[in-house]
């Protein structure tokens, strides 16, 4: 019963997702700017040819946490607004269900544009330097994917918490700071004063390490790939990160009188 009900949500979220002409328009975006990057050929300048790849990477994580951030931090505000959540509690629908079916679709729709941007970047380096879709892109992927599975969760919390500019703003910072600073918190702290260094300290504890999935220097520079086991670490603190925020949100839901 919970299975079924479960895949109908998902379902439901995907096709509203991609209804939506927002998360279009990037995809579209991104296949506008990364297809003509594959016709550009630097002339054996191999600097070169690795520049355009680290272009087309920031690219997609750029549009990857777009598309996270984008899916997930209007679930439960328009379901509000609109009062469509009443009837779905009414089937009876758990809220604990309602929960990780809307989890789960905003993730399908997160993870399958990822899919579609990883697949543009491996026929760009595949027409461009003969190389198509080496072990390391499918690692690169494989680890990249744990990204989403968090920001979906955190930006699900904040849907709950905020409003959907609040929680994109709020949420964007957040990630981006943890991207650029994050492995140089415990440095930072060690050189400031007692009150401030737990603070820093617990900065670095609780907040999203977006930067774990960050393989963009090892395909880029064909450096080698890293152990599974590895790789599993870094999909389980994703997996746990996520758990974490959804608990948090069941608990906002169950608070929210409806």
């Amino acid at each position: 019963m919970i299975r079924r009900q479960l895949a109908a949500l998902v379902r439901l979220s995907l096709v509203d997702l991609y209804r939506r002409k927002d998360l279009a328009v990037l995809l579209i975006l991104a296949f506008a700017v990364m297809a003509p990057l594959a016709m550009i050929k630097p002339f054996g300048v191999e600097s070169a040819s690795r520049y355009l790849n680290e272009v087309a990477m920031a690219m997609i994580w750029l549009f990857s946490l777009i598309i996270a951030l984008g899916v997930s931090a209007r679930l439960f505000p328009a379901e509000f607004e609109a009062r469509t959540i009443y009837p779905l509690l009414a089937k009876p629908v758990g809220r604990g269900t309602l929960l990780l079916g809307k989890y789960l679709g905003a993730l399908a729709a997160a993870f399958s544009a990822l899919a579609l941007f990883y697949a543009l970047y491996g026929l760009m380096t595949g027409l461009r330097q003969g190389a198509w879709f080496p072990p390391m892109l499918l690692q690169a992927f494989a680890i990249h994917a744990g990204l989403p599975t968090m920001v979906v969760a955190i930006g699900l919390l904040g849907s709950l918490l905020m409003t959907p500019g609040a929680n994109l703003t709020l949420s964007g910072i957040i990630l981006a700071a943890m991207f650029l600073f994050g492995r140089r918190l415990p440095d930072l702290a060690a050189a400031q004063p007692a009150p401030l260094k737990a603070v820093v300290l617990l900065m670095h504890a609780i907040g999203p390490h977006a930067e774990f999935f960050d393989m963009r220097q090892r395909l880029v520079h064909d450096w080698p790939m890293l152990p599974w086991s590895v790789c599993a670490l870094v999909w389980a603190y994703a997996l746990a990160y996520a758990a974490a925020c959804l608990l948090l949100a069941a608990a906002a839901l169950r608070r929210r009188k409806l």
